[in-house]
């Protein structure tokens, strides 16, 4: 059912749903909500501690106007709480000023209570509508444009009632198990009577979304194994002698891989490995070692990258390294000739190794002889493009690579169809990077220090959490905070880096801070992989406890390239017990495993498989908390319908329509 069918979606609010990625009522029942407010610990200011986390119905009753002075815009409104008088403000949100009228409102956020005088700062907020004035728990969604919460949550009701909600599990399998209903499940986690029947409902929905994702891993498999095609001559010796090119000595870690690499492409199948290693772990050095072996043996190899920043990186790698041979490279940003010129050299054969994104995967490009195959960065591609590329050369060896640590029981699940071999050592030449959780009183002092830094020829990277003024909450955008850099540390050079950037841009941007045009990039996470500066000595993370500690443990691996001592400073905008436990584990630990460990322990498989973790996978299932065990309960379950050979086809219907979701390439 569309959206305009719906009785409160008119065009301008279908459009606002667009930019959430809702397009019809279906999507509307699975835009789970991101918070909920329990409005029976409603409490009172007067008995607020400092740095409290609270809920409160208050009234405001005048706003200053917005103060563009200072280091950030501020709004401040007075309100009062049956008589108390204390103020709401507001940090670089200044659209607040529009949004907010005097009357009453819900409030939500961290208490400060200084010297008696009371605020609330950066709080959500919403009309206290008069059902609000009932106990109860109410949803909260993400919003954008003109949707209100109170618009959301009508059209999310209505679509609950308009559209059919019934399990794809088998029903023998339901029974089996005795599982609750699904639909029940939806109508719960958006309008849930008690904290216990919303969690039931939160793992009633990922079990079926588990179910179902990994169904369709089972489809794509095929439970086949193919014989090998390509037969190769390259050496054990040739191999070793060309990885002394690297000018180090391989740990033990990549020693492993590439034997057991080079075991692979010997044996009577086809090679289907990933290899996972921390941030700097030398995966790179085993990928070419295993490219050597392809084209030392008369075939043809390609290097598959996310991005094009990441593309034309390693394809100055494979020229270095590959001097001997001819490296091709096929991209996005290319002018037609470009790529004109460069697929017809490919079909005469005269491309050795072939560096690319995901142009490479167009249908007329043709790569005779392709043997091996190498996909950097594994998260950012769907299953289907992997498969799409194998296609390209039939009975090809694949490499995958991922610097994204899994943790050891979910790859296992996830990654049921590929050899696994993890690099858990570093190469000894790489330092350890000094972390440090920097409070807003220590944010000039750090400024400063970068200051006195770059001045003596050392750059530094600013990561920011989102493109965008968020508009529900405290985080500052990439381009307000380049802005504002540039106009508090006039002597620094800044560059600007985020994904809605061209690739030619985003490349010469790089380019140029490499060559230390820019003394420090303000950028979004596309710096997360890859990426090589080795002058960069500092990493700034602005929302810290906004990111998976993976995901940050990314970040920090894009300095200590060098010589240099480099420093990570996380800053928080939400300076909760939770968030900073999570940030202490990052600065208290470098194993990229071990945190990938703590994290899944401490956010929960929804967090954990939410969009920035696992690509499109799961995304519909991100602000869901479960138990980690949901998913080996998911595929126990599709053990036992393939098992019992249930060919439901409403099940393969779900699981082909997951399929067909990985295919989209995840870019920032």
């Amino acid at each position: 059912m569309k959206l305009s069918m719906l009785r409160s979606i008119g065009e301008k609010r279908e459009k606002d749903f667009q930019k959430l990625g809702i397009y019809d009522a279906e999507d509307l029942t699975r835009f789970y909500p991101r918070a909920y407010l329990d409005l029976t610990q409603r409490a009172s200011l007067r008995d607020a501690y400092h740095n409290d986390m609270l809920l409160i119905a208050c009234e405001v009753t005048r706003l200053s106007p917005v103060n563009y002075g200072g280091k950030r815009k501020m709004v401040r409104a007075f309100c009062t709480q049956d008589g108390f008088p204390f103020t709401a403000v507001w940090f670089n949100q200044p659209y607040v000023a529009q949004k907010l009228k005097p009357g009453e409102y819900l409030f939500y956020g961290r208490i400060q209570n200084k010297f008696g005088q009371v605020s609330i700062v950066n709080p959500t907020f919403e009309p206290l509508d008069k059902n609000y004035r009932l106990k109860g728990i109410i949803p909260v969604y993400s919003l954008k444009g003109s949707l209100s919460q109170k618009v959301v949550r009508s059209a999310v009701k209505e679509a609950l009632q308009k559209t059919d909600i019934s399990s794809v599990i088998p029903w023998q399998i339901i029974k089996k198990y005795d599982l609750p209903s699904l639909e029940k499940a939806y109508f719960e986690i958006h309008n849930p009577s008690n904290e216990e029947a919303k969690n039931k409902a939160a793992e009633r929905i990922a079990l079926e979304e588990y179910f179902v994702l990994i169904s369709a891993f089972k489809i794509i498999k095929g439970g086949k194994e193919d014989a090998r095609l390509h037969q190769y001559s390259v050496s054990a010796s040739e191999v070793k002698e060309f990885s002394k090119r690297f000018g180090f000595e391989f740990t033990d870690g990549q020693k492993r891989a590439v034997n057991e690499m080079f075991e692979n492409l010997y044996s009577p199948t086809r090679m289907n490995r990933l290899v996972q290693g921390d941030v700097g772990s030398g995966k790179t050095a085993v990928a070419l070692c295993g490219i050597f072996m392809a084209v030392k043996s008369g075939f043809t190899a390609a290097y598959l990258s996310p991005t094009e920043v990441l593309a034309s990186q390693n394809y100055a790698l494979l020229q270095k390294y590959f001097p001997d041979y001819k490296v091709g490279y096929l991209a996005g940003g290319m002018t037609a000739k470009e790529k004109r010129e460069m697929k017809e050299r490919l079909k005469n054969g005269e491309i050795d190794i072939l560096c690319g994104t995901h142009a490479i995967f167009q249908g007329d490009v043709e790569i005779p002889k392709l043997a091996f195959i190498v996909c950097d960065e594994q998260h950012r591609f769907g299953v289907a493009q992997r498969n799409a590329l194998a296609e390209k050369g039939v009975g090809a060896d694949m490499l995958v690579m991922s610097a994204t640590p899994i943790p050891r029981t979910l790859s296992l699940i996830f990654y049921g169809d590929l050899d696994i071999t993890t690099i858990t050592d570093k190469p000894k030449a790489r330092q350890e990077i000094s972390t440090s959780i920097i409070p807003d009183s220590k944010y000039d002092d750090m400024l400063e220090y970068v200051k006195q830094e770059t001045a003596e020829g050392k750059q530094a990277y600013f990561v920011c959490a989102k493109i965008d003024d968020d508009e529900e909450g405290s985080i500052i955008s990439v381009t307000e905070l380049y802005e504002e850099l540039k106009n508090r540390l006039p002597t620094v050079r800044f560059g600007l880096l985020h994904g809605r950037m061209k690739d030619k841009e985003k490349t010469e941007v790089m380019a140029a801070f490499k060559a230390r045009e820019f003394d420090c990039l303000v950028s979004t996470t596309v710096i997360e992989v890859g990426v090589d500066a080795p002058n960069a000595t500092i990493m700034i993370i602005y929302n810290a406890e906004r990111f998976g500690l993976s995901q940050l443990h990314q970040l920090r691996g894009r300095v200590g390239r060098g010589s240099q001592k480099s420093y990570c400073f996380l800053l928080m905008g939400s300076e909760t017990d939770t968030a900073k436990e999570r940030l202490l584990t990052l600065k208290h630990n470098t194993d990229g495993f071990k945190i990938a460990e703590k994290d899944l322990e401490m956010r929960g498989s929804g967090d954990f498989f939410g969009t920035r973790q696992s690509g499109k996978m799961l995304s519909d299932i991100k602000n869901l908390r479960y138990p980690t065990q949901v998913i080996f309960v998911a595929k126990k379950l599709s053990d036992d319908a393939f098992e019992g050979r249930f060919d439901d086809e409403r099940l393969r219907a779900a699981a082909l329509k997951k399929y067909d979701s990985l295919k989209d390439v995840v870019l920032n």
